[in-house]
């Protein structure tokens, strides 16, 4: 992050459920995550609402307000954030300047869109335990790339918003949870997860064959 440290604005903390950006606010910052988490969702016109991503430290939120200039969707703190505000008119100039901050934010945004493919892959093809196996694997990855552990970390969100996020209900996801740690692929304390058998977790995702 220090060439994003760089150009920041200003740095301010979210508390556990307030808003960073709503649809139709300008896209004037880039928001980098120092601490904490936050999610992404959006709401039909019928009011229901979809999550579309769940972001940790170290991760990048609002790239998708690039094309429009505009948030489509809404982002709030699942529990106390700190982020950065990285101005949008900064981060243009100096990435006209420094091509490696150019590369970087490239594979940002690439790392985004093969998330949300596998998301798609997920929703479609995927049993409700392969869809949370290979959920809880994609959570351990993105961990590890950050110098986190890699098997033991904190599920800021509820088990209603992954459910909602994986397309399955709650109570399926409160049963999955139970069934995984009951086979000893993994133990849980409230929200808590200790990933104890990764082998076994990825052969119940299928991300071999996948």
């Amino acid at each position: 992050m220090s060439l994003l440290e760089s150009v920041v604005k200003r740095k301010e903390t979210f508390k556990r459920g307030q808003l960073l950006f709503r649809p139709g606010d300008s896209f004037d910052y880039i928001y980098a995550i120092r601490s904490g988490s936050v999610k992404t969702y959006v709401c039909t016109a019928d009011g229901r609402v979809q999550i579309t991503g769940f972001h940790i430290a170290g991760e990048l939120l609002g790239l998708g307000a690039l094309a429009s200039g505009r948030h489509n969707s809404e982002a709030r703190a699942l529990e106390t954030a700190s982020v950065c505000c990285v101005e949008v008119w900064r981060m243009e100039e100096l990435a006209q300047k420094i091509p490696s901050l150019q590369y970087q934010l490239l594979k940002i945004m690439s790392g985004q869109i093969c998330r949300d493919e596998e998301l798609m892959l997920l929703l479609g093809k995927r049993s409700a335990e392969e869809r949370l196996a290979e959920y809880l694997i994609g959570l351990s990855r993105r961990f590890a790339a950050r110098n986190y552990s890699a098997t033991q970390f904190h599920l800021s969100m509820s088990r209603g918003d992954i459910g909602n996020y994986l397309g399955i209900a709650e109570e399926t996801v409160c049963r999955i949870l139970a069934r995984f740690q009951d086979a000893g692929l993994i133990a849980t304390k409230r929200r808590d997860v200790c990933l104890i058998d990764l082998r076994q977790l990825e052969a119940v995702a299928r991300l071999s064959a996948a």
